[in-house]
């Protein structure tokens, strides 16, 4: 299936508010109450934020984390409190801050409201197979990384062994990205898909590997140690999302492929680079590879200069 193109800021625009009214409606987010409850979606999202907190909050930090204003939130928690739904307390050492935690009643009002909202994205994602279940939540968690203030950190990315499915992508990821970055024609796609069927073809697994860099089960970069003799390796299809540059993603594939490297008796690594190439040239260098060769030539379209980089394991 092809993701219908956005062409231009208006379009996504658009496309963003149709996702938003369809998504409201899917959850019923348009009914005057939520899921049937005595609750609005606000003072449901209070209570949620007010039943998930370790300690008991300030109006600040509530209406901080929800995005409320501070007068209606204040509104909200009077009506709870009339209700005997939350409590207050004094912070400590500020007389002045009321501090604001849910009372037994208040968890109690809480609990149906979860179950049912549990009960309802169950029943939207029952009949959905276990592929699109996980594509589902692989694409929600792509928007709010996306949209979300904070950055993810180097933390949240891992690397493991390449599988069925991952060869064809990256001949398919890579060229698009080169295309877009560079200008690079379909010769260079054509030239990762051939270097990935030789992998495949001759592929000794104590000698060779392919590794694959994810972050929220997302595909962000991957590389390949490759045999080029008994002593030499080759590091080959080095790449990085562009989403996920900045977060040492590059270094991880490297190094991961120099120690596998040391492991499988290897003396040399060497690689075959561009010169346009900038960021993964700097990974390589940090690295301590050393660039031993350089040679002008026209390929995908362009006039590069290739280079070859070596470390000695």
């Amino acid at each position: 299936m092809t993701d219908t193109p956005i062409p231009n800021r208006d379009g996504a625009v658009a496309a963003v508010r149709r996702f938003n009214r369809f998504y409201t409606r899917q959850i019923g987010l348009l009914d005057e109450k939520l899921l049937k409850s005595d609750f609005t979606l606000t003072e449901a999202r209070v209570l949620y934020d007010l039943a998930h907190q370790s300690a008991p909050q300030t109006l600040t930090h509530l209406a901080r984390d929800l995005l409320i204003d501070l007068g209606y939130l204040s509104r909200i928690l009077k009506a709870f409190d009339t209700r005997g739904l939350i409590e207050r307390s004094a912070a400590p050492g500020d007389g002045r801050q009321a501090l604001f935690a849910l009372t037994d009643a208040g968890r109690a009002a809480f609990a149906p409201l979860d179950r049912a909202s549990q009960r309802e994205i169950g029943d939207v994602i029952a009949s959905l197979t276990p592929a699109d279940t996980d594509r589902i939540v692989r694409s929600m968690q792509t928007i709010e990384r996306l949209l979300g203030a904070s950055k993810p950190s180097a933390a949240a990315v891992t690397l493991r062994p390449h599988r069925l499915g991952d060869l064809g992508w990256i001949a398919h990821r890579q060229a698009i990205l080169y295309a877009e970055e560079y200008g690079w024609d379909e010769t260079y796609e054509a030239l990762s898909a051939e270097i990935l069927i030789g992998f495949v073809r001759a592929h000794d697994p104590r000698r060779e590997r392919g590794w694959i860099a994810e972050r929220e089960g997302e595909t962000i970069g991957s590389v390949f140690l490759m045999r080029g003799s008994d002593t030499v390796g080759k590091l080959r299809l080095l790449y990085v999302e562009p989403s996920a540059r900045g977060l040492g993603v590059g270094r991880q594939l490297v190094d991961a492929c120099i120690g596998f490297a040391r492991r499988a008796g290897y003396r040399t690594l060497t690689l075959w680079t561009n010169d346009v190439l900038v960021p993964a040239r700097r990974i390589y260098a940090a690295a301590g590879f050393t660039c031993v060769a350089a040679e002008p030539h026209h390929s995908f379209g362009k006039d590069l200069v290739g280079e070859t980089w070596e470390l000695a394991l």
